[in-house]
């Protein structure tokens, strides 16, 4: 249903949560401002996992062209024994993701997907309102005095007022503390690398070729510690992340650079092509540290609402949290577009009703997946290991679950079929 008139939603954060919602909300028919602190936009430069849940949402936007242009397609999800590379269990991607979900599971590099969502937000051929954005624009606060026309305060002395506001500011949101929400965020005791590696040098070497000859999601399970790559670009890079025990130092920092060297370091003893594909990092080495926060079903207040890392950061170990994002982008435009601005506030409400118990869930997935994955060789790591390999999901939820996403009201993307060709 479109609403009766039209109405002008902020958007605090213009990441990947915040530039989706803001399409998505642009399709509806809204006027949407992103606020974004950062001089300019765009994405880390790191690889990005988007299972079937996510891409449903990013296909149903119309942006199949852009993405089949950038993608990278991994045929299995593997997951191999750190000592010596054996494989516990293999989950099929590809075909069998389009077949059974009808959306794919693909792999991009984070820049190249922002990108093709920012254009699409400010394409003046597109369906609805210009978006309209702000870069280098920091939010020091929020001026509620009247409930219906929050406003966001910036630094440069400006003020952003509209009928809704939603902070999509991630894990450290400005606009959750405004908002008064609890101090909900925890420190995992554990931190990740995060590097590419040219694909060239990835190919060249026999120890490292296989790699590039099937595109696949792997994960190396070891105790005390795990890693994940995949290729991005179609072979020009691989993207690795790769979890171990924090140091003092990230996590007092958060973010800390790092070299090749550290990085094969952190896995003494493992199979030889580990240290093989880690010592070709060339691009830059991050560590950062894990933090997330505890499931928390408060994500508004009055025309005030909260999405992504904001509201539900999560561990990496479902690789779900722009995914799940994505989704909030999804339901909140399917509400917001379905009132005028009287009923904001009620539409804001299911919102978080129809997301905030399964954000939730997935939330402590990922937290338990921290202990499934770094069990030390023994009788759990055993156990794990057999259930691996009658897959229907990891510690806490299916895939099938997962993957099936946040049901969406609309009845078009219940009937569509994307038509993907074998």
């Amino acid at each position: 249903m479109a609403p009766s008139q039209s109405f002008e939603v902020t958007v605090v954060g213009g990441g990947l949560g915040g530039v989706t919602a803001a399409l998505a909300l642009r399709q509806r028919g809204i006027r949407v401002t992103v606020l974004e602190q950062a001089p300019e936009l765009g994405e880390v430069g790191a690889g990005i996992q988007t299972a079937p849940n996510a891409s449903r949402v990013l296909l149903s936007l119309g942006l199949r062209p852009q993405l089949e242009a950038i993608h990278t397609e991994p045929q299995d999800q593997v997951r191999r024994r750190w000592k010596d590379g054996s494989v516990v269990a293999l989950t099929r991607l590809g075909q069998f993701c389009k077949d059974n979900y009808n959306a794919p599971y693909w792999h991009y590099h984070r820049a190249d997907l922002h990108r093709v969502i920012l254009d699409a937000c400010v394409d003046p051929d597109g369906p609805g309102p210009v978006v309209t954005l702000h870069t280098g624009t920091q939010v020091t606060g929020l001026d509620r005095s009247d409930p219906g026309r929050p406003a966001a305060l910036t630094a440069d002395g400006c003020r952003h007022e509209g009928d809704a506001l939603i902070g999509a500011d991630g894990i450290r949101s400005r606009v959750r503390d405004e908002m008064g929400a609890d101090d909900t965020l925890l420190f995992s005791g554990e931190m990740a690398f995060r590097a590419l590696v040219p694909g060239d040098l990835i190919a060249a070497d026999p120890a490292t070729r296989w790699l590039v000859d099937r595109y696949q999601s792997t994960i190396w399970y070891g105790p005390g510690r795990h890693l994940v790559h995949y290729m991005i670009r179609r072979g020009e890079y691989l993207n690795v992340v790769a979890c171990v025990p924090c140091t003092d130092e990230v996590a007092e920092k958060w973010v800390v650079p790092s070299s090749a060297q550290e990085l094969a370091d952190a896995f003494p003893g493992w199979d030889d092509r580990v240290p093989a594909m880690l010592s070709k990092a060339k691009e830059d080495v991050s560590c950062f540290a894990l933090y997330h926060r505890r499931p928390d079903p408060v994500w508004m207040d009055e025309n005030v609402a909260l999405l992504g890392d904001a509201c539900h950061a999560m561990l990496p170990y479902q690789a779900q949290g722009a995914s799940q994002a994505m989704e909030d982008a999804a339901v909140l435009a399917e509400e917001l577009g379905a009132v005028n601005a009287d009923g904001i506030r009620a539409a804001l409400r299911r919102y978080v009703d129809r997301r905030a118990r399964h954000a939730g869930m997935v939330q402590q997935a990922s937290l338990r997946n921290k202990t499934f994955y770094h069990f030390p060789d023994g009788p759990e790591q055993r156990e794990r290991d057999a259930k691996l390999r009658h897959f229907d999901g990891e510690s806490d939820v299916s895939y099938d679950w997962l993957w099936s996403g946040t049901p969406l009201n609309d009845p078009d993307l219940g009937a569509f079929s994307y038509q993907f060709s074998r």
